[in-house]
């Protein structure tokens, strides 16, 4: 039977990671919003764009780590 066929057990411990990253990563952002909602709407345009696209930085090497078993 070919390896790449059989079901691993990296792959549903890096989806709840994965989610568990997410469901921190909002409670963090919306323990802010109090103090964002006071700034400028353009200074929380950027924060939330920031915000929002900053949290996929750790998926790379989860992602290289639940395919291969290795971080780098």
């Amino acid at each position: 039977m070919d390896r790449r066929l059989t079901p691993d057990w990296r792959k549903p411990v890096g989806m709840i990671a994965i989610l568990a990253l997410i469901a921190v990563w909002c409670v963090a952002v919306v323990s802010l919003s109090a103090t964002v909602g006071g700034w400028h709407w353009l200074a929380q345009l950027v924060f939330y764009v920031v915000a929002g696209t900053i949290w996929i930085t750790p998926l790379k090497p989860l992602l290289r780590w639940m395919e291969t078993g290795r971080w780098r």
